[in-house]
């Protein structure tokens, strides 16, 4: 597998991705959109998970096609970002059609950064801004880090972030991955700067300091306040997947977090992948298999592409801060 142009989720045609952040409020919002509905379902492999209108994703559920998919900190308060998304949206015209009445189908997930030190007492949510403002920003290209959901993400040891990569498989099939990563957990092998998804970087993404000499046998490091969570992330690919593929392919790419991401899955994260096909070309069980092993390794790419670009200067130091130069942006 190689990465595609862009090393973007973007590399799967017709994707586009939005951010949107207040540096003051220190949280911010990211979407995924497309010109037409797309299909999606997700996983949720967390024990706090924070959602809106994820069980019409599940296979048997009536709808069929999404038209954005929203990743937001700010916590329950941030499910509000789907509205100023879903707002746009049937302005467009978009959404499905309900006895001549559009309604726009807008999934989100968020992260809690309502402890991360920005400003918290707002009298009006700044999230349906925030949404609308990243839906309006929505391109093929879009920055790493510091950004959109990401801005006010932390981890165990050094600030979190916004990350993005892509594959393409042999056979053509593009795979990529979107994440916003706050987790309890540290994506840092203890002792150093060495991530944790360093088998799975290409070339120097993040870094390319490889992998660590020693692993400890024993627990990482952890947040203080293990309330302060959860690694949010979004896979596609333009292979067809009908629901239940999008589900299965969710299924898979949460290997990525646990590879990239030491401990995962924990009762205080809320991890959560969304899965989107949005693309004509044909797999087979046995290339469905494939597409879910390379969403894995893109989402643990992700994950450590986010970190690494955090730019320095927030209350908790960032990757470049701590063992590289100065980063941000892509």
């Amino acid at each position: 597998m190689q990465p595609g142009p862009r090393n973007l989720i973007t590399d799967i045609a017709g994707l586009r991705v939005g951010h949107a952040h207040d540096a003051a409020l220190s949280s911010g919002t990211t979407v995924l959109t497309a010109a037409a509905p797309f299909t999606a379902s997700c996983a949720v492999m967390g024990g706090a998970p924070g959602t809106r209108d994820t069980e019409l994703l599940a296979p048997d559920k009536l709808v069929g096609g999404v038209d954005a998919l929203v990743l937001s900190g700010g916590s329950a308060f941030g499910l509000a970002a789907c509205d100023g998304v879903a707002a746009r949206l049937r302005a467009a015209g978009r959404g499905m059609d309900f006895g001549g009445v559009t309604v726009p189908i807008v999934p989100g997930a968020i992260l809690f950064d309502l402890m991360n030190g920005g400003r918290k007492d707002w009298a009006e949510s700044p999230y349906p801004a925030l949404g609308a403002a990243a839906y309006d920003a929505a391109a093929e290209d879009f920055d790493l880090g510091s950004v959109g959901a990401g801005f006010g993400a932390t981890t165990a040891d050094v600030r979190g972030g916004l990350g993005s990569a892509s594959a393409v498989l042999a056979g053509g099939v593009t795979v990529g991955a979107l994440v916003a990563v706050n987790p309890v957990g540290s994506p840092l092998v203890p002792g150093g700067g060495h991530f944790w998804a360093a088998p799975w970087e290409q070339g120097e993404e993040f870094g390319g300091r490889g992998a660590a000499r020693d692993y400890p046998t024993g627990p990482g490091p952890t947040k203080v306040s293990p309330g302060e969570n959860t690694t949010i992330a979004i896979v596609a690919t333009d292979a067809r997947l009908d629901k239940a593929g999008c589900q299965r392919l969710a299924i898979a790419a949460h290997d990525g977090i646990a590879r990239a991401i030491v401990p995962a899955h924990t009762p205080f994260d809320g991890d959560l992948v969304f899965a989107v096909s949005a693309g004509d070309r044909e797999v087979d069980p046995v290339g469905l298999m494939q597409v879910g092993h390379a969403a894995a390794t893109c989402l643990a790419r992700a994950i450590a592409r986010a970190v690494f670009h955090a730019a320095p200067g927030a209350a908790q130091p960032s990757w470049q801060e701590r063992f590289g130069a100065a980063g941000g942006g892509r």
